[in-house]
């Protein structure tokens, strides 16, 4: 059987930039978008290049085919040396450094990131679009938290996202049993915000996307973080986080403007600064 060439990098994780919507399509529909270290490293960068630009209001994460991620490509690429024995430390380091870094890197990204989950989202997939700020799932899409059938601890943050999301339960029952989840079902459990037929999925992330490409974007960063750290602290620190980030806002442009245009009463224009 003759090799599969892999194309370049920037080719199977495609990255535009347009009216302030940062677009990431992982683009390997022949791997249903399993991602290799490359292509996550890749990814991190995106969205660390996320945060850091002013010219980017808000991420939407997307795949093409049939698959939105279905996990980690473990297979060995062509001309590769056997990989060696992992010495004790070494597979957590590479959790560590690559399943986990890769979810942080959305958890921590200063913008909304909306997951448009195309199709299978597997494994570190699965994870992937639920560390998304929004996600909206299409009609065939599904959700599969498949490292039980490989005899795998879940990694990439999954009990951590999973309880939250849907309790402790069934964040047991879904890692147990490692069923598939239909977008139906993903919606009815918490675990997505829409679901919207195929052919629509596109439209709808744009919508959202645009919507939040001229909002207040340093209120949304702020918003974030409150949310991510609403379940790990306890009541005290959430309120002296609050009004710290309330105060912050208060020095940025979009939190005077937001102020004047009320007073004014007309429509904020927010910058994003």
């Amino acid at each position: 059987m003759p090799e599969v060439q892999e194309r370049p990098l920037d080719e199977t994780v495609r990255h535009s930039l347009s009216g302030g919507v940062a677009w990431i399509t992982l683009d390997r529909p022949e791997a249903l978008n399993a991602i290799t270290a490359d292509h996550r490293d890749r990814l991190i960068a995106l969205l660390r290049q996320a945060s850091a630009d002013p010219q980017t209001r808000v991420v939407v994460l997307t795949a093409t085919g049939r698959g939105f991620c279905t996990g980690a490509d473990l297979r060995p690429r062509p001309g590769a040396a056997p990989a060696a024995e992992p010495r004790p430390g070494d597979v957590a380091r590479t959790i560590r450094d690559g399943a986990q870094a890769l979810v942080a890197a959305v958890l921590d990204c200063e913008k909304p990131v909306i997951g448009a989950v195309n199709g299978i989202a597997a494994g570190i997939g699965a994870h992937l679009a639920l560390a998304c700020d929004l996600v909206i799932a299409a009609e065939s899409a599904k959700f599969i938290e498949v490292f039980a059938r490989r005899g795998l601890v879940p990694d990439g943050g999954g009990a951590h996202l999973l309880t939250r999301l849907v309790g402790v339960h069934k964040a047991k029952e879904l890692m147990f049993f490692a069923d598939d989840v239909p977008a139906a079902e993903a919606l009815a459990l918490g675990l997505v915000n829409r679901v919207v037929p195929d052919a629509d999925l596109e439209k709808a992330a744009r919508a959202w996307a645009e919507r939040l490409a001229v909002g207040p974007t340093r209120a949304l960063a702020l918003a974030k973080n409150l949310v991510n750290r609403a379940l790990e602290v306890d009541r005290a620190t959430a309120f002296r986080e609050e009004a710290d980030a309330v105060e912050l806002n208060m020095a940025t442009h979009d939190g005077q403007e937001g102020v004047r245009a009320f007073v004014e009463r007309r429509a904020p224009e927010f910058t994003g600064s």
